[in-house]
């Protein structure tokens, strides 16, 4: 079967992935005596608690750490590895807030600062539209757009392009949406809906401890209200990410309970599909106090969201923000996913990622195939999906030999 099609609350997940789970985690003597424990509640398909997550961020042998995440990464999908077609249009760097790790957000009076307007933006979108199947907007707080300026932009842009699905706005943009227009959360998520909004990146959480949050971001959203804005959007049907930056000033058990936060939501929305793990970027950015995290602790990060996070299907390798290497490594340590072909982005390299922007198809196949796994193209919302095979490729005109 090259092309299926999935419901999006099981999202590409194997229905029945806990009852795989014995036979790839195998005889319990195969594991360390302290990994044996966790094994075994891998193996019974049972949740792990706080204590087991530090347990597995201390364990001194990461690739044990990784091998028993990949047991849960291939319950689920087997050897697939997915990507997408979409372009990443940042509509404005305008932004009302001055969080400490940005470094893409301006003041209105900014000799940088922009805001496309819907004819600009939709011209931007053009460029690509024919290639992709999806736009990635998200952007600063502008002072003077409100719901209304986004569901025109929305409408406008799903008219023009009805094949590109649009996964757009943060929690914080929500809320600040919600409180230039005197709107519900609900009822700012139900006209967006209404206009075109296809799903919500789940950007913005950072790390869901308003301690963290009064450090690295203060003025964003609470933590509460950050889970409240994606449970509403659950509620209305409208499918997410949720995200986590780390290596800032958090502590381990802080970065646990975030994902402890997250799935315990999942458990009555069902409405996360995918959770992106992602470090901070220092280059340009003015949170000196920051931990900064190392290539093997970006991979035990992603690992530990892949045995924590049972509710939500999918862990996202985001290549934007780690790079090509270690997003081919996560997939060998519980990431199924490494976003997509992007074409443009300003948010992580203004922020100090080096990552081309320019991979086409096959090369993102090419990187998930040199994994070992099967490159697997999806939709947004993870409902259809198809084993992508590349064109082969056109033969080579041989020079004639000169004659002796």
């Amino acid at each position: 079967m090259s092309a299926w099609e999935s419901s999006v609350l099981d999202a590409g997940s194997n229905p029945e992935w806990k009852s795989l789970l014995p036979k790839l985690v195998g005889d319990l003597d195969t594991w360390s005596e302290r990994m044996q424990p966790i094994a075994a509640k891998v193996s019974n398909g049972e949740r792990l608690t706080l204590a087991d997550g530090i347990v597995l961020f201390e364990h001194p042998n990461l690739s044990e750490v990784g091998r028993l995440a990949n047991c849960i990464r291939s319950a689920r999908f087997g050897s697939n590895a997915f990507f997408n077609s979409n372009v990443h249009v940042n509509q404005t760097n305008i932004c009302v807030l001055a969080c400490k790790f940005c470094a893409f957000r301006r003041s209105k009076k900014a000799k940088d600062a922009y805001a496309l307007d819907i004819n600009a933006y939709l011209e931007d979108l053009g460029q690509y539209a024919e290639h992709v199947d999806e736009v990635h907007s998200v952007g600063g707080l502008h002072p003077d757009w409100g719901v209304e300026h986004y569901a025109e932009l929305f409408k406008a842009s799903r008219e023009r392009f009805p094949h590109v699905s649009i996964k757009a706005l943060t929690a914080v943009e929500i809320k600040h949406l919600s409180q230039l227009s005197n709107m519900s959360y609900k009822d700012t998520l139900q006209r967006l809906r209404d206009a075109g909004l296809g799903s919500l990146p789940g950007g913005g959480a950072e790390i869901l401890d308003d301690g963290v949050r009064a450090i690295i971001c203060n003025g964003k959203e609470s933590s509460s209200e950050y889970l409240e804005i994606h449970r509403t959007a659950h509620e209305l049907g409208i499918p997410t990410n949720c995200t986590m930056l780390f290596g800032t000033i958090e502590t381990l058990e802080q970065r646990l309970m975030h994902m402890i936060q997250l799935r315990e939501v999942n458990d009555d929305t069902s409405g996360f599909q995918c959770f992106v793990p992602y470090p901070f970027l220092p280059d340009h950015t003015r949170l000196p106090e920051a931990q900064l995290a190392t290539g093997s602790e970006i991979l035990r990060t992603i690992a530990v969201s892949r045995l924590m996070l049972d509710t939500i299907p999918h862990i996202k390798a985001y290549r934007m923000n780690i790079g090509d290497e270690l997003a081919e490594l996560a997939l060998q340590y519980g990431a199924d996913d490494i976003d997509g072909t992007v074409q443009k982005e300003s948010i992580m390299h203004l922020a100090g990622s080096t990552t081309p922007l320019d991979h086409d198809r096959i090369r993102l196949a090419r990187l998930i195939t040199d994994a070992g796994c099967v490159p697997v193209q999806r939709n947004t919302t993870y409902e259809r999906f198809e084993i992508f095979v590349p064109p082969e490729p056109k033969p080579r005109r041989g020079l004639k030999m000169a004659s002796p």
